[in-house]
């Protein structure tokens, strides 16, 4: 292949282009086609070398530098080429900072480094060898970031927010991660937060929801529970009710987080009490076994099929969709090892579980 050109990125570049001139929003204007492409090579290119044996994590954010508020300025703008970026690397490899890059006459370079950017702006992440996410930060508080494409070798994904959002009905987590997070009743989206934490420790893991104040879920859990919470623990829940989002916030988020590596389920209230961790996920004994499970992915030409059960995968999917089966007010989040997430819910328009493959907006 060659260095100069990974077809992807020509692929990809008008789509990308047409996206961020809708959402254009800024003084600056966004990047056309051609730009695009030259940003993502460089990333890319970048990706597959390596500075003192690691791989380079870098972003790169198309924003000149009047834009980017307070930022680290290089007295001489440095060429947008892999080396240059994998020199940088280790100097901006921690999250929330990016390489600012912008035209100087007919080329693109890196003019400094800096952690604010202006919603909308055109962002190329680095996640690891061969895989590129394009993001923008959303407007509105927090400016969260929304994924608009994920590129993995010679696999490109588009995500598809409004065709989601408004062909099927969408558990309120797919909503935060499409970007509608003012469609949400908790605008800072706290089962987001536990599906980043969950699979951060790459162990695996699921995490059941559950209505406050009854025990139904308890009919579809293998007694006795080994580890039940008594009383619940209930800090998460009481710092989402006070609206605290501090240190204390991202604890209480990481300790439930790393409850789901134990084997079994978290079952937790929809007001975030932990209920109980290592929960065997059971078949009623009154109850029938699923039929089929409708898979969906959030990605422009995704069309939901509808599966066998023996086609979800692990013990972990066959479990979880068996309880969103029975407990049809609940929801069933599942981390694998490999990386993949899944949103288990019930469809009542589909009247049948459905299962979101959710993890190209996590990247």
């Amino acid at each position: 292949m060659n260095r100069a050109s990974y077809p992807p990125a020509a692929s990809v570049a008008r789509t990308l282009a047409e996206h961020f001139r809708q959402h254009a929003a800024g003084r600056a204007p966004p990047p056309d086609a051609d730009t695009i492409e030259r940003l993502i090579n460089a990333a890319f290119w970048a990706s597959l070398r390596r500075e003192e044996g690691r791989a380079p994590t870098i972003s790169l954010a198309y924003v000149p530098r009047e834009d980017a508020g307070t930022a680290l300025f290089v007295e001489r703008p440095l060429p947008l080429d892999p080396h240059t970026l994998t020199k940088l690397a280790p100097a901006v490899e921690r999250p929330g900072i990016h390489l600012g890059v912008w035209p100087n006459g007919n080329d693109l370079v890196v003019w400094g480094a800096t952690r604010n950017i202006p919603a909308y702006t055109f962002v190329v992440e680095v996640i690891e060898p061969g895989l590129l996410v394009i993001k923008h930060r959303r407007s509105g508080p927090g400016g969260k970031f929304a994924n608009v494409a994920v590129l993995q070798g010679d696999d490109v994904k588009i995500i598809d927010v409004h065709g989601t959002k408004s062909s099927t009905d969408c558990p309120d987590i797919v909503l935060s991660l499409l970007g509608f997070d003012q469609e949400v009743d908790n605008t800072d989206n706290v089962l987001l937060a536990l599906a980043l934490s969950m699979r951060a420790h790459r162990h695996g893991g699921s995490l059941l929801v559950v209505p406050h104040g009854t025990d139904e879920w308890r009919n579809s859990i293998l007694k006795p529970v080994p580890y039940t919470v008594a009383p619940p623990f209930s800090k998460l829940g009481q710092l989402v009710q006070s609206g605290v989002r501090d240190g204390n916030f991202k604890d209480a988020v990481d300790a439930i987080g790393g409850l789901t590596a134990v084997d079994g389920a978290v079952v937790l209230s929809d007001r975030y009490d932990v209920l109980a961790f290592g929960a065997k996920i059971v078949r009623t004994e009154s109850g029938a076994l699923f039929e089929e499970v409708l898979v969906r992915e959030p990605i422009v030409g995704n069309v939901p099929v509808k599966v066998d059960p023996s086609e979800l995968g692990g013990t972990r999917h066959l479990s979880a969709a068996q309880f969103v089966f029975e407990q049809r007010d609940s929801l069933a989040l599942v981390a694998s090892q490999d990386g993949r997430f899944t949103v288990f819910g019930w469809s009542l328009r589909a009247k049948m579980v459905q299962a979101y493959r959710v993890e190209a907006l996590l990247l």
